[in-house]
């Protein structure tokens, strides 16, 4: 049985390779032997090419600065060179080629040549080019949807206010108009348009929300106790309490934080269970790479049928009648943890009280 000689196997097996351009350069860079996968990638038969020097891969340019002799040049020294850029076909249409060239040495150490392998990636960046356009067209787009929605609300607002102020002009100048049962009528009015004049607020300051904003260190302790002052009155007034600790120092955008857990703990004391004292409390624990906060309550709970819907602007699952509100706060606190690579969520029951929970990378923050 005929043993084929393993380095012959090898030649022939790079021969046939048809993914990469492998061929074998002299010093002077003269072509002297080509691949399959080189007349695949660049067009040119073994006849047409072997002989010729490989600049002549290389667009006018790239030949004008001298590119291909300065990567036969740094092979020589280093032992190899690596280049990305446009490559020219026989047909004269380019690609764009990874290329890797390694010196050949002899038994003595001395360079007699060069391996050139080159790989086209040219749907690789043009996927990445699209990629980057999809982008910029994305950034586009918000910008002029939050210039849309900034010039709308200050539009929208200006007939809101015209409403309000010829009611009350009404009442002024037309006092017997309002001894006729009317005014009941004109109060729904006037209480409708500072409602819309609250939504409308609360859409702008949504479009608004992190448009300046810089990351700087945020103690979340020191935090939690200025909000826990700010809301005094509140915690106070609906009996509720307030508990906190061990709370991380984390790299945030500092004013859209505390915003987010003072829109969980509002929500927290607003739906409170009736009779009983609300209790709130806000903790955190590192998870792998993140933070993950929790403000939990004992108040009237959620569904799970309406745990995703919740975050959605303008999404409410009670009756203004019953809890006052826009329906705004919790899709600011979504917009508010996308602003920090992080994920927001709740786990609760029907009656069961609420804990709200988002994450922050640690690779911003530092542990107490």
């Amino acid at each position: 049985m005929l043993y084929e000689d393993p380095q012959l196997r090898l030649l022939n097996t790079l021969d046939e390779i048809e993914d990469y351009a492998i061929i074998s350069l002299d010093l002077s860079g003269t072509i002297e032997s080509w691949n399959r996968g080189a007349e695949k990638i660049k067009g040119y038969t073994a006849h047409d090419i072997i002989g010729k020097n490989f600049s002549v891969f290389y667009t006018p340019g790239d030949q004008s600065d001298g590119l291909p002799a300065s990567l036969l040049s740094l092979a020589y020294k280093d032992g190899r060179a690596y280049h990305e850029g446009w490559r020219v076909r026989r047909d004269g249409t380019t690609f764009w080629g990874a290329v890797v060239i390694t010196a050949s040495h002899d038994s003595n150490g001395v360079v007699t040549g060069f391996c050139k392998i080159t790989r086209d990636l040219t749907e690789r960046i043009l996927n990445e080019q699209l990629i980057k356009d999809q982008l910029a067209e994305l950034k586009q787009k918000n910008r002029e949807l939050e210039q849309f929605v900034y010039i709308a609300s200050h539009d929208l607002q200006e007939p809101l206010l015209t409403i309000k102020d010829f009611m009350d002009l009404a009442k002024d100048e037309f006092p017997y108009v309002f001894e006729t049962g009317v005014e009941l009528y004109l109060n729904v009015i006037h209480q409708s348009a500072d409602r819309m004049s609250g939504l409308i607020r609360g859409l702008l300051d949504y479009s608004r929300l992190g448009s300046k904003a810089v990351r700087t260190e945020v103690d979340c302790m020191q935090l939690m106790e200025a909000i826990k002052e700010d809301m005094s009155a509140s915690l106070r007034n609906s009996g509720a309490s307030l508990t906190y600790e061990n709370l991380p120092v984390i790299t945030a955008f500092p004013l859209e934080i505390r915003q987010l857990f003072q829109n969980l703990i509002s929500n927290a004391i607003k739906f409170r269970k009736t009779g009983q004292q609300g209790i709130v409390n806000v903790s955190c624990k590192q998870e792998g790479e993140y933070w993950k906060f929790s403000v939990t309550d004992n108040g009237i709970g959620i569904a799970p049928a309406f745990h995703e819907r919740i975050f959605m602007i303008f999404q409410r699952l009670h009756p203004r009648s019953i809890y006052e509100g826009t329906g705004i706060g919790l899709a600011n606190c979504k917009k508010i943890v996308d602003m920090h690579s992080g994920i927001i969520g709740v786990t609760s029951e029907q009656g069961q009280g609420s804990t709200f929970y988002f994450t922050i990378p640690v690779k911003y923050s530092t542990s107490r």
